[in-house]
């Protein structure tokens, strides 16, 4: 991992505004990871109030995401910050965007978790959108984890770890569209399921995404839309 991405100020209140910024990230990014668990366990154990807390901590994570932009955007205009504190304040405001998207598909699957319940609960080919969703939430832990560390190698890892959410996803469309083929009776819960299992997929991504901030953040390159390959490519220069 690179050195230096944080820098040590004249202004001791410019390091504090910085560790201030961090830590409230650290905050969210928590928060967001417990609405994504809680959401998976209303969904696979039905229970309907978990699901309502979830949708009710969206609020929350909306007000850390506009707190943490507004101080991102006044720390851009009274600090002018260069090298890697700009990089930083960038990577944050990127991040902060990814984990409010992650808030927001939680909130889907708590609301459609909620529906199946009202169908009369899961079935068994929601089997596989457990398994999707154990990943999903490894993947979006792991990449906070390599934020909190600022360690680059660490991201391209979990990065690396997206396809395999995908390849769920397609797995579980599949069993699904034969499922409602076998009984017209099972499409309207069937559908609810495709649409968790499409939060999940987006949720992977934005894991993706805050890992390709970290590269940035602690290599100094944008490696949007790059493979994984170049990605260990730079970490390893």
């Amino acid at each position: 991992m690179s050195t230096g991405v944080v820098s040590h100020h004249i202004s001791k209140q410019f390091d504090d505004e910085l560790e201030r910024i961090r830590t409230t990230v650290f905050a969210m990014g928590g928060l967001v990871e417990q609405q994504l668990n809680n959401a998976l366990k209303s969904l696979i154990d039905g229970d309907i109030d978990l699901g309502n807390t979830v949708i009710e901590t969206e609020v929350q994570v909306n007000s850390y995401d506009v707190s943490i932009d507004q101080e991102c955007i006044r720390i851009l205009a009274r600090r002018q910050p260069a090298a890697g504190d700009l990089r930083l304040v960038m990577a944050i405001t990127k991040t902060i965007t990814d984990l409010e998207r992650v808030g927001d598909e939680a909130e889907k699957i708590a609301m459609m978790g909620i529906g199946l319940t009202d169908k009369h609960g899961l079935k068994s080919y929601h089997v596989g959108i457990n398994a999707m969703g154990n990943l999903v939430s490894q993947l979006l832990h792991g990449a906070l984890d390599a934020f909190a560390r600022m360690d680059s190698k660490k991201a391209v890892e979990v990065a690396g770890k997206e396809a395999e959410s995908d390849d769920q996803y397609g797995a579980i469309l599949r069993q699904l569209i034969t499922y409602m083929m076998e009984d017209p009776r099972n499409i309207s819960g069937a559908l609810d399921a495709v649409w968790v299992a499409r939060a999940l997929e987006r949720i992977g991504d934005h894991s993706r995404n805050i890992c390709e901030n970290i590269i940035y953040l602690v290599e100094g390159e944008d490696v949007r839309h790059s493979s994984i390959k170049h990605m260990e490519q730079i970490v390893a220069d």
